[in-house]
C-alpha cells in the first residue's frame, strides 16, 4: 500500500505539472528528504487506542503527543523518519473544532527582532532566538562533520549529531510560536498583522541570521489556520503602510526613521516607543491587497 500511494502521488505531481499548477516533479533523496510511508484505511488496524499497520505482528509502541478526538477513526496514517533518526506517526481524523466564545479586543502585532512581537497593549513578547544559543554547539558539530571522509561510517553519525541539533533548535522555535499564537487567538477578535516579506528580508546578510532565527513566516503562518478556527479575523496589513513613522496620537508622519531610532518624539508632544508605535498603527490601516 505505501508503494501504491508513492505512485499516486507521483500521478498527482505530474497532473499538476502537465495543468500549469506546479512545477516539475523532482527526484527525493532516499537519505535527504524525510523517509515516509503512508497507510490507508485498508492497511492498517486501528483498535482500543492501538496502530498496527499491514505485516505487522504487534501494535507500534507510541508515545501520544496528545490524544485523539473521542470517537473519531483514523483515515490516514503517516510514518515517517526525520533528519534526526527521529520516527513520528501522523494520523488523520475528521474534527469538528468549535469555535470560541467572542472577544471584544482587537490586537496589532508587530514583528521585530529584540522583541518577536510587539503588541499594540504595549506588551512585548520575547524572542528566545534558539537558534543563537545553540549557535557554539551547531558550529562543533558542523566542523566535525566537514573533517569526516565521505560516504564513511563516521561521517553519516556525525551528520546525525548536526541533525539532531538543528531539530532541538526547531522544536524549542515551534513549541514557542504554538503557545504565543494560541494565546493571541484566544484572548483576540480580530489580529492585525503587517505583511511583511520575510523573503526580501533574508537577502540582507546583515539581518538574514536573525530574521530566520525570529521565524516570522512560521508565526504568520500558525495565526492564518488557527485564526479561522476558532472564529477569529486575521488582517495582513499592506507591508508599505508607514506604521513607525505615523504618530499614533496625532496621526502626523515623520519623513524618514532610521532603524537605530527606537525612542523618538512627536511635534505633538507624545513619546513613542517604535515598535509600540508601530503595533498601535497597525489596526487602524487598511488590509493589504491580495
Amino acid at each position: 500500500m505505501p508503494l501504491q500511494q508513492t505512485l499516486r502521488h507521483l500521478q498527482a505531481g505530474f497532473a499538476n505539472f502537465f495543468a500549469k499548477r506546479a512545477k516539475y516533479p523532482t527526484f527525493k533523496s532516499r537519505k535527504k528528504a524525510r523517509a515516509s510511508a503512508e497507510y490507508t484505511r485498508s492497511a492498517f488496524r486501528w483498535r482500543e487506542g492501538e496502530l498496527t499497520p499491514a505485516k505487522m505482528d504487534a501494535p507500534l509502541a507510541i508515545v501520544w503527543s496528545r490524544p485523539l478526538p473521542e470517537g473519531a477513526q483514523p483515515s490516514t496514517v503517516t510514518v515517517s523518519q526525520d533528519a534526526a533518526g527521529r520516527w513520528s506517526v501522523s494520523i488523520l481524523v475528521e474534527e469538528t473544532i468549535a469555535p470560541l466564545a467572542p472577544a471584544e479586543q482587537a490586537v496589532g502585532v508587530d514583528a521585530g527582532i529584540t522583541a518577536l512581537a510587539t503588541l499594540s497593549t504595549g506588551e512585548k513578547i520575547v524572542n528566545p532566538r534558539h537558534k543563537r544559543r545553540d549557535r557554539r554547539k551547531l558550529a562543533k558539530a558542523q566542523r566535525a562533520l566537514s573533517r569526516k571522509e565521505k560516504g564513511s561510517a563516521n561521517r553519516a553519525k556525525a551528520r546525525l549529531k548536526v541533525a539532531k541539533v538543528y531539530a532541538r533548535i526547531a522544536d524549542r522555535r515551534t513549541d514557542h510560536l504554538r503557545k504565543v499564537t494560541t494565546r493571541l487567538v484566544r484572548e483576540n477578535q480580530v489580529i492585525a498583522v503587517e505583511d511583511l516579506t520575510v523573503r526580501n528580508m533574508v537577502r540582507n546578510h546583515s539581518l538574514a541570521r536573525a530574521v530566520s532565527d525570529a521565524a516570522w513566516r512560521q508565526l504568520r503562518s500558525m495565526l492564518e489556520y488557527k485564526a479561522p478556527w476558532y472564529g477569529r479575523t486575521l488582517v495582513a496589513v499592506d507591508p508599505w503602510f508607514p506604521s513607525s513613522r505615523l504618530c499614533s496620537a496625532c496621526g502626523a508622519v515623520r519623513e524618514t526613521m532610521p532603524l537605530n531610532v527606537r525612542m523618538w518624539q512627536c511635534a505633538c508632544g507624545a513619546a513613542h516607543d517604535r515598535d509600540v508605535n508601530a503595533a498601535r498603527n497597525v489596526p487602524a490601516a487598511g488590509p493589504a491587497e491580495s
